[in-house]
């Protein structure tokens, strides 16, 4: 055998060992959730932009680019991986140098949201553990003060009581459950009962898992705003995606017909892949 062929044979070998070792990162899960894609052993994570002034961003996992082009106020799909430790690298979309790294330890049948907060100076990781436990006709809410230059704020019902007091960045409420119900919000300096931020019309389903991200800058541009999130209707597998009314986020809206053609040929890719593998594991 001659040693252009032997060199081409390891290179061959190799990079078949490689797409298997990125067949089974993917297998593990670096897509969204799924019902019955799930196992007892998994985690499951995802990301929120909600940097004000930093740039749609790319987020790597162990190296591996599992989701691109990520804007301010867009949430990503949830990945769900082998429970472990991970290192999680956060860049400028298609740049390399990491703006966010950190590492995170994913515990089994765990929903973490990982929120890009912070100006971009100043930018950072906030982690935060989503309780999708199932609710008998309720429904589960918290708020999550994302906005950088917001004083502490109390979040009431209009013309009524005050539901989250106090609420500092980058820090989550507690969750609430409630009486499915259409109401008017109001967030306030804390301690005051001066209108920031008013959201009228918030509806909550039962059944359904909420989070309220207060984002934007009370002081420029983008403005404060809120993003409400529905992270599941319970019983279902998550969701992640805006509350109805709102701009859809994460696997929603128009995405879905693209989702379903990348999640087709990604299943082409992932079988052919896996012949690969076996030969590859016959041959040796």
């Amino acid at each position: 055998m001659s040693g252009k062929f032997k060199t081409f044979t390891r290179m061959m070998a190799g990079a078949i060992a490689l797409s298997c070792a990125l067949l089974a990162f993917s297998a593990s899960g670096a897509g969204e959730v799924s019902a019955q894609g799930t196992g007892a052993n998994d985690a499951h994570i995802r990301v929120i932009h909600a940097s004000p002034d930093a740039p749609a961003v790319d987020v790597y996992i162990n190296g591996n680019k599992v989701i691109s082009d990520l804007a301010f106020g867009k949430v990503s799909p949830w990945a769900t991986l082998p429970a472990g430790t991970y290192s999680i690298r956060v860049t400028a979309a298609g740049q390399t140098d990491a703006v966010i790294q950190a590492d995170l330890s994913l515990q089994a049948g765990t929903y973490y949201s990982v929120a890009a907060v912070g100006k971009l100076t100043n930018i950072k990781p906030a982690v935060f553990v989503d309780d999708l436990s199932p609710l008998n006709g309720k429904a589960r809410l918290r708020v999550i003060h994302a906005s950088p230059d917001t004083p502490a704020v109390d979040v009431a019902v209009k013309g009524g009581p005050v539901l989250v007091s106090n609420l500092t960045f980058p820090n989550a409420s507690d969750y609430l459950t409630v009486d499915p119900m259409t109401v008017d919000v109001e967030v306030r300096p804390a301690g005051t009962t001066t209108v920031a931020l008013a959201i009228p019309g918030f509806s909550l389903e039962a059944a359904r898992v909420y989070s309220v991200y207060a984002v934007g800058l009370s002081g420029g541009t983008p403005a404060l705003s809120v993003l409400p999130v529905v992270d599941s209707a319970t019983g279902s597998a998550p969701t992640g995606t805006a509350s109805p009314g709102m701009p859809t986020t994460g696997a929603g809206g128009a995405f879905g017909p693209m989702l379903a053609l990348l999640a087709l040929m990604a299943m082409s890719a992932l079988v052919l892949g896996r012949a690969l593998c076996r030969e590859a594991e016959h041959s040796r």
